[in-house]
């Protein structure tokens, strides 16, 4: 078989006695391959050429990486269009250069190294390989330019079916199933990564990873937690279709997927910033507080909160700096805005609720629909409103007739989540499952011991609302009037005189 040389004729190939092949500058790149299949031409050797004379032709970027592009604003498409430069150039830092015009998974593990596990990256690796970018592909495989582009557009703003096919790839399965074992290792590569992203990147905010709880039993319960979404066709087995459904209702595994991608490649696109998956921490006593959260569930609890609920969460109350009182919990989580309380058994089970309304000492039912009880180990899960009675929160103290304690759910005891006024004990009685949330019983025995107690507020104080209120001019409590005025064409002059709003970020 003859070899045949890319290059446009060089007077140096003909030396050597091999020979080249010039070609007409009309021709197009599917007329050189039919001319090679035609030939027996072997151009492997030099494949770095063959890509370069392409480019030349114009004829590189595929229809598929032209539709992927328009994705972007044109400012942004050079930015993701230079993503494969920029690794090229750090992989011939770390190397000989390489004659091919592809990337391999060692460029990759100097980029993300610090971001990721090695068996995530090597995930990463696999699902831009698996993508068929619609033009010839470097034989050996490894990441072309093509590739890459439609891998960075799928990842950062693709939809649920065009990035199935890249979790079926990454999470090692075939190309038409995986299951869901395989599923979940994925998941706890990729939470883990995600984790590792925030901390290298410094986006903790304000979070003490080594105050808090078991981050890595977090990367397990989470990775369950997120993969018992899946609704399989067969038993343990979920093909593309099953995928998209779960991408589809499972928003949290894009989000996580989309925040490693582009962070770890380093692709700044300004029209969306990395998204926000902890809420800020603040007045948090961290040199007492061993805090039952670790980052894991923190960022499955903020996703689970009703819209709106943005402010900074703050330590209220912990057994570990507050000491086992009843008086104390009420007096420091009444009248204070929206709550997250997080309770730890003997048995060592962790569990909790959401409360939407400031809890008020009083003999009768509280809260709304928004509020929600949840399972965090052994199992992560959360419990919404059935519609059944509205006994969402109960909180009591001093009387002679009704009970004295906190309770989510259910009834007079039989609560969903109760703790005694007491303190120090408890109950979960759900038989089968609390009225009000469906919750089966949380803790370990259905009477339990506290073990540790936590409640954060995670919505604005009432006194700082209140001063929000009040800094609202009458245009804004009222915009009919400032209609009024803007149609008999009176001048708002208090618009321009406003100090600006401060930003909590």
């Amino acid at each position: 078989m003859q070899q045949f040389y890319w290059s446009p004729g060089n007077d140096a190939s003909r030396e050597s006695g091999s020979k080249s092949l010039c070609l007409h500058p009309a021709l197009k790149c599917d007329h050189v391959l039919h001319f090679l299949r035609s030939t027996s031409c072997s151009f492997i050797s030099n494949w770095h050429c063959f890509q370069t004379f392409c480019r030349s032709m114009g004829n590189t970027e595929s229809a598929v990486v032209q539709k992927r592009l328009v994705r972007f604003r044109p400012d942004e498409r050079p930015v993701i269009e230079g993503v494969f430069d920029r690794l090229k150039s750090i992989s011939s830092l770390s190397g000989p250069p390489g004659k091919e015009e592809v990337l391999y998974i060692d460029t990759l593990k100097i980029t993300m190294g610090k971001m990721a596990s090695d068996s995530m990256i090597m995930r990463v690796f696999e699902g831009i390989c698996s993508i068929d970018p619609g033009v010839p592909v470097p034989p050996g495989g490894g990441v072309s330019r093509e590739r890459l582009v439609i891998f960075l557009a799928d990842a950062l703003r693709g939809t649920a079916e065009e990035r199935a096919p890249l979790v079926m790839a990454m999470a090692h399965g075939t190309k038409a199933t995986v299951t869901t074992d395989q599923i979940r290792e994925f998941l706890e590569d990729l939470v883990s990564a995600v984790v590792q992203t925030l901390t290298h990147r410094g986006r903790l905010r304000g979070w003490r990873p080594d105050r808090m709880g078991d981050g890595a039993q977090g990367v397990k319960l989470l990775a369950e937690q997120l993969s018992s979404e899946l609704k399989t066709s067969d038993q343990d087995v979920c093909d593309v279709a099953c995928l998209e459904d779960w991408l589809f209702r499972v928003s949290g595994v894009s989000t996580f997927l989309e925040l490693l991608i582009g962070e770890g490649l380093d692709v700044g696109l300004t029209s969306r910033p990395p998204p926000t998956l902890l809420p800020k921490c603040r007045d948090t006593p961290w040199t007492e507080l061993r805090c039952l959260l670790d980052i894991p569930l923190l960022m499955f609890l903020t996703s689970q909160l009703p819209a709106g609920h943005t402010a900074p969460w703050r330590l209220l109350f912990s057994t570990n700096v507050h000491g086992e009182s009843f008086t104390r919990l009420v007096g420091n989580c009444k009248n204070r805005g929206s709550t997250v309380l997080l309770v730890k058994d003997t048995k060592g089970h962790i569990f909790g609720g959401f409360a939407s309304h400031s809890w008020e000492l009083k003999p009768q039912f509280q809260g709304d629909s928004r509020c929600f009880l949840f399972s965090v180990s052994p199992s992560m899960r959360v419990f919404t409103s059935t519609g059944y009675n509205k006994h969402y929160m109960y909180l009591n103290q001093g009387q002679q007739t009704m009970p004295n304690g906190l309770g989510m759910g259910g009834q007079h005891g039989y609560f969903g989540l109760w703790l005694d006024g007491d303190f120090g004990r408890g109950h979960s009685r759900a038989r089968p499952r609390c009225t009000t949330y469906g919750s089966p019983q949380l803790s370990g025995d259905e009477d339990f011991t506290v073990d540790t107690v936590e409640v954060w507020g995670v919505g604005v104080p009432p006194e700082e609302q209140e001063q929000d209120e009040n800094k609202k001019s009458v245009l804004d409590i009222d915009p009919e009037v400032q209609a009024i005025m803007e149609m008999t064409g009176k001048t708002l002059h208090s618009q321009g005189l406003r100090e600006p709003e401060e930003d909590d970020g």
